[in-house]
């Protein structure tokens, strides 16, 4: 896996600044939409390199992009359930807490939340190697089922599993990237959020072809 090139390839296109102005004022301006697109902007990225495109920073297609992120959205929901599930127990105990004036409940509810509280911070690492493989399978056959393969998504995270990791750090690499741009002023967001989805799609993608390769 070429982990650096993921931060650099966007440099080399010579139109690059207008590939990535276009897409991050679309995703930050319009509410949710803009969200939508950028995320299926960023795996048409993935597609790019799993297909071995030499230029693989793509111009938007708001349609095509839109559609592809609704997709990968659904299936990011799905995933995401545990979560909820998880989440759902603090919930209840706390809303109880609040109609009771036994202190025994604050302990409850404080035992609760960190032991949910734990399970919700080993889950998002699970979530964290399992989306990457998830979304370039959506990118690649275009479609949600495809997202919720759990066997193959799961079989590729096991078998290549270093690799998944290096993707779960550069994702949070590109998020702090990202977030550098409300330092201008935050007009630079425009800017350092869609380089930020560039670099996720072609981690993605890089991540899709080592497994495929792993397991041909």
């Amino acid at each position: 896996m070429k982990f650096g090139d993921a931060f650099t390839f966007v440099f080399q296109d010579p139109d690059w600044f207008k590939k990535i102005i276009i897409p991050g004022l679309i995703g930050l301006i319009i509410p949710v939409v803009g969200q939508l697109f950028l995320l299926g902007w960023s795996l048409k990225v993935a597609l790019n390199v799993i297909r071995n495109n030499p230029n693989p920073l793509p111009n938007m297609e708001f349609g095509a992009d839109l559609g592809r992120g609704f997709k990968a959205w659904v299936v990011g929901l799905v995933y995401a359930i545990p979560m909820l599930i998880f989440y759902l127990p603090i919930l209840i105990l706390t809303a109880i807490a609040s109609n009771s004036d036994q202190q025994s409940m604050g302990l409850v509810v404080g035992v609760a939340s960190a032991c949910f509280g734990f399970l919700m911070f080993l889950y998002s690492i699970v979530l964290g190697l399992l989306m990457p493989a998830a979304y370039a399978r959506v990118a690649v056959h275009d479609s949600i089922g495809a997202g919720l393969a759990f066997g193959e998504v799961f079989k590729m995270v096991k078998s290549n599993l270093v690799t998944y990791l290096l993707i779960l750090l550069g994702t949070a690499l590109a998020s702090f990237i990202a977030s550098l741009g409300s330092i201008a002023c935050v007009v630079g967001i425009f800017v350092t959020a869609p380089y930020a989805f560039a670099i996720m799609g072609h981690l993605y993608g890089q991540g899709y072809v080592v497994s495929k390769q792993l397991t041909a």
